[in-house]
């Protein structure tokens, strides 16, 4: 239960200002996003970075139980998944960053969900652990 609170304390605050600052500061988030993609180093480091966490999440965290817990072991299973999926194919990066950027309910939509999400861990992680 420790790691569990410890993990939702960093992603809760995480997911939170990451929403907060995509939903406040779009175009600065859309110029990083497109910045991203140009680079295949940063590509490479992000996925990288992702099967990282994903990893560490799933030695340490593999919980699969019936509650907020649970939470936190698919965010690993997806950095993962992610991770995997940006190194092995990075050149479909680019289309997905294109494909998500011209749809402009997914960009008001996807920052609202991690601040939700946000909200959800840092009450776990530091009022209800």
């Amino acid at each position: 239960m420790e790691t569990s609170v410890f993990i939702a304390r960093i992603f809760g605050l995480c997911y939170l200002i990451m929403g907060a600052g995509f939903l406040f500061n779009r175009k600065a988030f859309q110029q990083v996003m497109e910045d991203f993609c140009k680079n295949a180093a940063v590509v490479f480091y992000g996925g990288l970075f992702a099967l990282v966490i994903g990893i560490v999440i799933i030695l340490t965290h593999n919980v699969w139980v019936a509650n907020w817990i649970v939470i936190i072991t698919i965010i690993g299973w997806l950095a993962l998944i992610k991770g995997i999926w940006i190194i092995v194919f990075p050149n479909t990066v680019y289309k997905f960053m294109q494909a998500y950027q011209k749809n402009k309910s997914l960009q008001i939509i996807h920052p609202i969900i991690a601040f939700i999400l946000g909200t959800i861990l840092s009450f776990f992680g530091f009022f209800a652990g």
